[in-house]
């Protein structure tokens, strides 16, 4: 559970943490009384902008969360009422709440935790096979992390307007389609649990690897370390939830040592590791033993060990790459990928040789996964520069640099590039 927030906190402060932290957790409480999400969904924006107007004034209440939860039902009633023409169902949620609900803010709930959690459901309703995977990572990020549509947007580097057409598509097909926003059937269960960790994890990457020229999205990297809390939480028993956050963890240890004080970019072999967030890789180390422990370990299981023999490394010489090498061995025997081999040929490089490495990146040159893939050429023109192959080299370096996805990176693979 969230911290309580400050009463010492300004109160626009207080509710952009409000939203931030606990958005999902009311969304979804008012998505299950209303069993409309969109009703749900602009009836929490109307109480939001009515805090943004009443607590600078009156205060804020003693119970936020509690105060916008009985805000936001009263404010749906108000919608419901003001509906020219109302459906039967309509009128009878306007009865309920008008019933059962109107109750005055101070009257709400005196905890968060008094806020029934139905986050599970709607996570797994926003990741529903029926919508596209870009459709589900943008309706994730909207309902559960409360962020705006335009900072959504900016992650995808669309349109502000084009990425509200897509969530009104989205929440419009799932009410077209009649998919209730609940819990999966216990045969389904699996396979929408792995469509919810890849979304997770799409949020993640696409944060520490931004595609929008920055080196690092830190806003969606926390938000989707938080959606990983949220779902060990929720999905106690589901050891890939763990691996999936212990995998999210590791790699984020390292990001203060990804860039000098001038913003260039620092390859892992030279980054200071004192500068590795220690706490984060504790957690980490800790999650990845749990997941572990219950076998058959999963591919984010496996990726989560993979960054933990780099995190207990003392030093970059000191890895033990032959085991990553067979880390890799299995997790290609599980989930075969070609980006997999892409990573295992570095390993190789270091446990075996240059040549054995690039003997494996051979075998999937042809994928068509590889072929605007920059880590493949960089990985690439690394080995050929060091097998003493300068032409074939730079003209590696040369596509790896068109394909940067950011200027520190571009300069970095620019820097090598001169060297030859």
């Amino acid at each position: 559970m969230p911290p309580p927030i400050s009463q010492t906190d300004h109160p626009q402060a207080q509710i952009a943490r409000l939203i931030r932290e606990d958005w999902g957790r009311i969304l979804a409480a008012l998505n299950a009384s209303f069993k409309n999400y969109t009703l749900a969904e602009d009836s929490l924006q109307d109480a939001a902008i009515t805090a943004l107007e009443v607590w600078p004034s009156k205060g804020v209440p003693d119970n936020p969360a509690g105060w916008m939860l009985a805000v936001a039902r009263r404010k749906a009633l108000d919608r419901l009422r003001r509906l020219k023409t109302m459906t039967d169902k309509e009128e009878e949620l306007s009865h309920w709440l008008e019933s059962h609900h109107e109750m005055h803010p101070d009257d709400a709930p005196e905890t968060v935790g008094a806020i029934p959690d139905k986050r599970l459901e709607l996570i797994f309703t926003c990741c529903h096979p029926a919508l596209d995977e870009k459709s589900r990572v943008a309706l994730t990020l909207r309902a559960l992390g409360g962020l705006t549509t335009e900072e959504i947007a900016k992650a995808f580097l669309d349109k502000t307007e084009t990425m509200a057409a897509r969530l009104t598509r989205a929440k419009k097909k799932l009410g077209a389609a009649g998919i209730a926003f609940k819990l999966p059937e216990p045969a389904d269960i699996a396979e929408r649990t792995d469509a919810v960790l890849r979304v997770v994890y799409l949020i993640f990457n696409e944060g520490n690897y931004a595609t929008n020229g920055t080196l690092s999205r830190v806003d969606l990297v926390t938000e989707a370390i938080r959606l990983g809390r949220i779902l060990c939480a929720l999905l106690p028993d589901e050891a890939e939830a763990q691996g999936l956050l212990a995998l999210m963890l590791l790699g984020e240890s390292r990001r203060f040592a990804r860039m000098d004080d001038g913003g260039a970019y620092i390859p892992l072999e030279a980054q200071n590791r004192a500068r590795w967030d220690q706490a984060k890789i504790n957690e980490g180390l800790r999650l990845v033993e749990l997941a572990l422990s219950r076998a058959p370990a999963g591919p984010y299981a496996i990726q989560a060990a993979i960054s933990a023999l780099h995190a207990q490394a003392p030093s970059f010489a000191q890895t033990d790459w032959a085991q990553i090498v067979l880390l890799y061995d299995l997790l290609q025997a599980r989930t075969p990928n070609p980006i997999l081999a892409v990573n295992q040929a570095v390993a190789i490089s270091y446990a075996d040789d240059p040549a054995a490495a690039l003997t494996r990146l051979d075998q999937v040159a042809e994928a068509p996964k590889l072929q605007n893939y920059q880590p493949y050429y960089t990985c690439r023109a690394d080995l050929l520069a060091r097998l003493g192959q300068s032409d074939a080299a730079k003209a590696a370096y040369a596509r790896a640099i068109a394909l940067s996805p950011s200027a520190a990176q571009a300069a970095f693979l620019k820097a090598r590039l001169d060297a030859l």
